[in-house]
């Protein structure tokens, strides 16, 4: 990174690695969902914070760039969003994983069944859906639509569905 200021700032920065079936979703679709999921006008405060879309490949930047360029002119303001190549990814510390989920003992315990080795757990797609949801972010009609894809028993989907609404 250029900008002298975040290189002071500190070595890092917390972020999320999607994996995806482009047969199933578009790179350009996850960056429109990118775009429309946080202001890319304002700016970072921090380097841990920075506010960034990281790309793979030429054709990602490429992609990336362009989608940058369609939100500025929409939004008549810069954006302050920075397209950058991966360097690399570590996943967060232990502690940091599914840490919404995990305050529900009960449905951490479904999940230990399913899942054994705490590290399938957190690579579980079904762990990161059910701890968005204990967080409150998605809608009923999702969760009514994917809960059969989840795993949970019939105390557990009551679980996650109370939760939900509340």
């Amino acid at each position: 990174m250029d900008n002298p200021t975040y290189r002071q700032m500190g070595d890092h920065t917390e972020t999320v690695q999607v994996d995806f079936d482009p047969q199933r979703i578009s790179y350009e679709d996850l960056l429109a969902f990118f775009w429309a999921s946080h202001q890319p006008t304002s700016p970072s405060w921090k380097r841990q914070y920075l506010h960034a879309v990281f790309y793979h490949d030429d054709q990602q930047q490429q992609h990336a760039l362009a989608s940058q360029a369609v939100v500025e002119s929409r939004l008549g303001q810069p954006v302050r969003t920075e397209v950058l190549p991966l360097r690399s990814f570590t996943p967060a510390e232990d502690y940091h994983q599914k840490y919404i989920l995990k305050r529900e003992a009960d449905l951490m315990r479904e999940l230990s069944r399913m899942y054994p080795r705490h590290q399938d757990i957190v690579d579980s797609t079904a762990a990161a859906r059910l701890n968005g949801y204990v967080g409150g972010y998605g809608t009923l009609e999702q969760l009514s639509r994917e809960i059969d894809s989840l795993g949970l028993s019939p105390a557990g989907r009551r679980k996650i569905e109370r939760l939900f609404q509340d």
